[in-house]
């Protein structure tokens, strides 16, 4: 068995979730389509990959999610104020 200590350095949750597994809940939604989860007992973090699968939160990772986060919200905010002046006109 994987032995798996938590960032917290708590090694019973770290063991709780080894035998039952994670059990995560969405920490930062990035966009639609993407979510950052991180475990409640062991705080491990995780993210969708590109297929849709939970992969490591890793900095590189990390790093992409924030670009498509900041790339995300310009987005919306330039086709929402289009909308608006559609509506205004």
């Amino acid at each position: 068995m994987k032995q798996t200590t938590p960032s917290d350095g708590n090694k019973l949750t770290g063991i709780f979730c080894n035998f039952f597994g994670h059990h995560f809940v969405v920490s930062k939604k990035v966009t639609e389509h993407i979510q950052e989860y991180r475990c409640l007992h062991c705080q491990k973090q995780v993210t969708t990959d590109e297929r849709g699968k939970l992969s490591a939160l890793t900095p590189q990772m990390q790093e992409i999610n924030s670009t498509l986060e900041d790339m995300y919200q310009k987005r919306n905010r330039r086709s929402a104020r289009t909308i608006a002046r559609k509506n205004v006109a």
